[in-house]
């Protein structure tokens, strides 16, 4: 039963308002870190905003019924971020809002199997005081997060802790890519050694995960980019520096994703080659099988008719007599295929 339980409450989420985790920064606390529920968090906003760099970062489970309900209650955030949440076909970007960043960025399942589907979204809101995450599945970027801030990691900022977990989803890119080009060497080192097998599908499904990941992730550096064009006045420049950072290396990862759909693209044309040859060679054994079978079937055609005149009939030879005419004609038959071949 506990272990059920466990099972239960990772899948749905945190507490009664959906709330996964909520972490209260402040740099100038004894304790820079201190995790807090959602009946702390909902005291924190109703309270008069602090005067020192105190900022609340609060992640939401989007399957629990009361997640939004509690956040459109105590978080007081901008409309475009209900309107991101509802929209059918959540596409990556990064853009202002009032006074704050809304993001929504596509990320890789915590059970991440290298599958084009194993993709969702986070929907993003960071304000100077309030950093709301929210998601539908577990993703891979904010547990790292997670794990780093329960580590003791203290970003000094809202958009410190922005920069991070756009970090933190470069390095999971950068696993994927990693574990791919492991795959891809795997599937080029088998197709070397003339063992096939389902090396097409194999390399279809991860030609489509890398595409559908470009697709979904492209964008985001040049949102990026055009935000930290003018950046909302809360954002120290230090912090737009190292966003820009962050950036550029999410742009490198990307390029390398490139490269190895067009790795994965050459490993499906040789394949398709190697296939088309093993068809060919198949073709030319059958076409050499009907030509040398066709002159006995013609002849046994010919002398199989019950009509009168059949020649050799009454010869005491006639048996080898045929036999060494079909041979005749197959031998010449198999020299003309033959020499064509070569």
């Amino acid at each position: 039963m506990p272990a059920l339980h466990d099972l239960a409450a990772n899948s749905y989420g945190g507490d009664e308002a959906g709330l996964i985790c909520g972490y209260l920064f402040d740099t100038d606390a004894p304790a820079p870190v201190h995790a807090i529920d959602s009946t702390q968090a909902a005291a924190w906003l109703g309270a008069e905003p602090p005067a020192g760099p105190a900022f609340l970062w609060l992640h939401f489970n989007l399957s629990h019924a009361q997640a939004e309900r509690w956040l459109l209650r105590h978080a007081r955030l901008s409309d475009a971020f209900y309107e991101a949440l509802h929209e059918g076909l959540p596409s990556t970007r990064i853009e202002r809002a009032d006074d704050s960043l809304i993001a929504v960025i596509n990320d890789v399942h915590f059970e991440f199997s290298f599958e084009p589907s194993d993709i969702s979204t986070l929907w993003i809101s960071v304000g100077p005081r309030l950093v709301v995450t929210a998601r539908a599945k577990p993703l891979r970027s904010v547990d790292a997060l997670r794990t780093a801030v329960k580590a003791g990691d203290a970003p000094r900022s809202s958009t410190e802790l922005l920069e991070h977990l756009l970090r933190a989803q470069a390095d999971v890119l950068v696993k994927i890519v990693r574990g791919v080009t492991a795959r891809i060497d795997r599937i080029e080192d088998e197709l070397l050694a003339g063992r096939l097998d389902h090396k097409r599908a194999r390399l279809g499904v991860l030609r489509r995960l890398l595409v559908r990941l470009q697709r979904l992730l492209a964008p985001e550096p040049a949102a990026l980019f055009r935000l930290l064009q003018g950046p909302p006045a809360w954002m120290a420049e230090p912090d737009a520096q190292a966003l820009r950072a962050s950036t550029e290396e999410f742009s490198v990862v990307l390029r390398d994703m490139q490269a190895l759909q067009e790795r994965i693209k050459l490993l499906q044309e040789e394949i398709a080659a190697n296939v088309n040859e093993d068809n060919n060679r198949s073709l030319f054994v059958l076409t050499v099988v009907t030509v040398l079978a066709l002159p006995i079937n013609i002849l046994a055609g010919l002398f199989g008719m019950n009509v009168g005149g059949i020649p050799l009939a009454e010869h005491r030879h006639g048996f080898w007599i045929v036999v060494a005419i079909v041979a005749s004609f197959t031998a010449v038959a198999a020299w003309a295929a033959f020499r064509k071949k070569r």
